[in-house]
């Protein structure tokens, strides 16, 4: 490799949207009603989606289950068009959270893509905003992934919530590894790869449904390109390195 230009030593993965799909609009609507809350699936969906993407603008001020908590509420008061509360809201996340065997699927790309990097000898992790690092790898566990991953943090137990630095220092002084000796991929381009990049670390963003010629931040539509973009940083004429962290 050229002097000067670093190795990629370690890639990052967000979990929801990016190696796993655990959306279930259905079983979400079943939920709502139990604890009095009528919304089709289809609206479930939709506030879903927006409410995704509001958050990725503005991040919540909160990390862990007060964070689910409130995204819940969110998105329940869009689905149905009046104010949730948050005891309300509670409540459909502690039933949510009882149906561990409610369907969680392993995007078809992913295992692919971690064979090939493991192969390359690139260490990896994940860096969920999520409940707990227990929830986290129980469902890597049950999509049978778990031991491809060095590293495990969480938002939940870790106290702090991407789009926060902390969290990618924490996790790549774990690993002993520098930022930009490390990729990270995440399904939404500011919480995961602008963040990412913000705390010194290169970063793609994993858009399923764009075309893949973003540039700010960089765009792929399918995990089978990340070995590829590995690559490409370790070239002396590839993407400009992220900025220094001051």
């Amino acid at each position: 490799m050229p002097r000067g230009v670093p190795s990629i030593r370690a890639v990052l993965f967000d979990l929801g949207g990016t190696l796993i799909d655990e959306r279930d609009f259905v079983g979400w609507s079943e939920w709502a009603r139990g604890v009095g809350i009528e919304a089709a699936p289809d609206e479930i969906a939709h506030a879903f989606a927006e409410v995704e993407e509001e958050i990725d603008v503005v991040p919540l001020d909160l990390a862990g289950q007060a964070a689910v908590v409130e995204r819940w509420r969110r998105i329940l008061t869009l689905a149905v068009g009046k104010a949730v509360n948050t005891e309300t809201a509670s409540r459909f996340v502690a039933r949510r959270s009882l149906g561990q065997e409610h369907p969680v699927f392993l995007y078809s790309d992913v295992r692919r893509c971690l064979d090939q990097l493991r192969a390359d000898r690139r260490r990896l992790g994940v860096i969920s905003n999520s409940t707990s690092e227990a929830s986290v790898r129980r469902i890597l566990d049950r999509v049978g992934i778990l031991e491809y991953f060095e590293r495990v943090v969480s938002s939940g137990t870790e106290g702090v919530a991407k789009p926060d630095p902390e969290i990618f220092r924490r996790t790549l002084a774990r690993l002993d590894v520098r930022p930009e000796e490390a990729l990270y991929v995440g399904n939404l381009p500011r919480t995961d790869a602008v963040a990412a990049r913000a705390a010194g670390l290169h970063s793609v963003w994993l858009h399923r449904d764009g075309t893949g010629l973003g540039e700010d931040p960089p765009e792929i539509t399918s995990l089978l390109e990340v070995p590829l973009v590995v690559r490409q940083l370790e070239r002396p004429d590839s993407l400009p390195p992220p900025p220094s962290v001051k």
